[in-house]
């Protein structure tokens, strides 16, 4: 069974939006779910929108309603969503709190979203709102930034999941735990190969420059711990994971490496932290820039989705 069941779908029903359509289509149909067409809007609207009577429509002041109405109704019977469960949810708010509050009320286990666009909420969901729902969502988010390499192949009027190959970007930490298990899952499932970075910091050459007699030592050690980790991750049937070991600016390394591989997805667990004007939480630099500069979609996978404790934190170092 695929790890995701019940699929959240946010739109704001332009062509470019759609990218994410067949994401969450193959996801519940390999899941067996539903998915939750669902729409942030600024102004309020009727929960029954969809089933007003036509009357409503004629008086001018709601002419805008019925054009929204039928772009909801176009969008509903997309092929692809042919005998998939699929429940349509119109709010009005902030598009992050309202995505976070629509995960807890649906139980979903998935949100899909459109990283880039040109306006309405896919302009909103490029930059600091992406990342918002990227760091407040309790569920993993997948998010797909057209043109990209893909993994869902379109036969027979529906959308498959093809994977090839997953990287997994880990730094053994607890916030990767969750996001391992679920690439584990994944490459188990569609018998992609299971690749694992792991970037030790070019922070960490600089300090062992500046302090060459306890830096270098324990830079040494950081590679010898890093590649014992590296050969215990296998998939679920016990396959090892293709290890790479890179050094040098986080993202940039995790991005090269899914252009050379030809990565079809890069998970990786998310790093939130408090804002310092006391809003929103915010994601760590590193993940936004890969999310912003990744060849594939990048699922981002919460650390409060653990389901059984990992080794994560790295031993002090020997004194030298």
């Amino acid at each position: 069974m695929f790890p995701f069941r019940n699929i959240l779908l946010p739109t704001d029903f332009t062509t470019h939006a759609r990218a994410a359509l067949k994401y969450a289509a193959a996801f519940a149909r390999n899941g067996g779910g539903r998915v939750v067409l669902f729409s942030v809007q600024s102004a309020k609207i009727s929960e029954n929108l969809l089933t007003l009577p036509q009357r409503v429509f004629a008086e001018q002041e709601n002419a805008w309603l019925l054009q929204f109405r039928d772009e909801v109704n176009e969008l509903l019977s997309d092929p692809l969503f042919a005998r998939l469960e699929v429940e349509p949810v119109i709010v009005n708010g902030e598009p992050a709190s309202e995505i976070a509050r629509a995960v807890r009320n649906f139980d979903i286990d998935l949100v899909t979203v459109v990283t880039h666009g040109r306006k309405g909420l896919s302009r909103a969901l490029w930059g600091s709102t992406a990342e918002e729902i990227i760091a407040e969502a309790p569920c993993p988010v997948l998010t797909i930034r057209p043109p990209q390499r893909d993994f869902v192949n379109q036969r027979a009027g529906q959308s498959e999941i093809h994977l090839n190959r997953v990287l997994l970007a880990t730094n053994f930490r607890p916030s990767s735990a969750a996001a391992t298990l679920v690439a584990n899952q994944l490459a188990h499932q569609t018998g992609a190969e299971l690749h694992a970075v792991y970037v030790i910091g070019d922070y960490i050459e600089q300090i062992s420059m500046m302090f060459p007699e306890g830096g270098f030592n324990a830079l040494s050690h950081l590679r010898k711990y890093v590649q014992e980790k590296m050969a215990l991750l296998r998939r679920e049937d016990g396959a090892p994971a293709i290890p790479h070991i890179a050094e040098g600016r986080p993202y940039e390394e995790i991005v090269s490496l899914a252009a050379e591989k030809d990565a079809d997805l890069i998970v990786m667990g998310t790093n939130v932290h408090a804002s310092l004007f006391g809003g929103t939480p915010v994601l760590g630099a590193e993940i936004e820039r890969v999310v912003r500069n990744a060849p594939c979609p990048v699922l981002c996978v919460p650390a409060n989705k653990v389901l059984t404790p990992l080794p994560a934190r790295l031993s002090p170092l020997p004194q030298a």
